[in-house]
């Protein structure tokens, strides 16, 4: 059954690495091709957010007013707000962390059996004397753990996108998402941020830090010939999933 598996394990490393050697000939001299603009809501996998929300409002007016319940300011906010706004979300990343973990455990245990009496004497009879009967099974076990890991890291961002509202909760939340992508000779880099943000974090300049939105996915990464080279062979990585040492 390992066999089996091993077996199909390496034929899709295969034809995935052949998909990718002919799509990597056919693209020889060319920059990589950007994304086209799409609509988020029909890409393959969006889900709509779903969240616990309170009871709806229903606006209500009192005589002589100009203002209604759900109303959030007198005057016109040109703040995003509905579906297909634009906004632009401040990134800014500057983590770090240090961890130091260390383990260590030790067991040793012994256990003897002997015999006396008549059987003894059978037993020395049978091996001659050159067994002591009284230590005739000996049992000796240790054992000993040792383990140490540590953690040291560092990331630091700031850059800026825009990104569109593409979802209004119930409670006003709006859900965002934004990709940027830029191509500088043979190397693309992407962009992704996507969330929830408040209205009122949202700044008079129509922007919001990124420490201000919810389930917030930020992504950052490339594509091109660089990052080629800094990946593993599909071969080498096949071999270090499979290998059990």
């Amino acid at each position: 059954m390992n066999l089996i598996k091993l077996a199909t394990i390496l034929t899709l490393a295969a034809t995935l690495g052949a998909c990718s050697t002919m799509d990597r000939l056919a693209n020889v001299g060319q920059a990589p091709a950007l994304s086209a603009i799409n609509d988020p809501t029909t890409t393959a996998g969006y889900q709509p957010v779903r969240m616990p929300m309170p009871e709806p409002i229903a606006d209500t007016y009192q005589p002589n007013s100009l203002y209604r319940t759900s109303a959030r300011g007198f005057f016109k906010d040109e703040r995003a707000h509905r579906i297909g706004d634009i906004l632009t979300v401040m990134v800014t990343i500057d983590d770090s962390a240090k961890i130091n973990n260390q383990t260590q455990r030790n067991r040793n245990s012994t256990n003897s059996a002997g015999m006396g009496g008549i059987f003894a004497a059978g037993f020395n009879n049978i091996t001659n004397n050159s067994i002591d009967p009284s230590a005739a099974i000996d049992f000796n076990s240790g054992m000993r753990d040792t383990g140490n890991g540590s953690v040291n890291r560092a990331e630091s961002l700031e850059t800026t996108v825009a990104a569109v509202v593409t979802q209004v909760l119930p409670n006003g939340n709006l859900v965002i998402e934004g990709r940027q992508e830029v191509r500088v000779n043979f190397e693309v880099r992407d962009l992704i941020v996507a969330g929830i943000v408040r209205p009122s974090d949202i700044q008079a300049n129509n922007t919001i830090l990124s420490s201000k939105i919810a389930e917030a996915r930020i992504s950052y990464g490339g594509r091109g010939q660089i990052t080629d080279v800094q990946q593993s062979r599909y071969g080498q990585q096949v071999m270090d999933a499979i290998l059990p040492f």
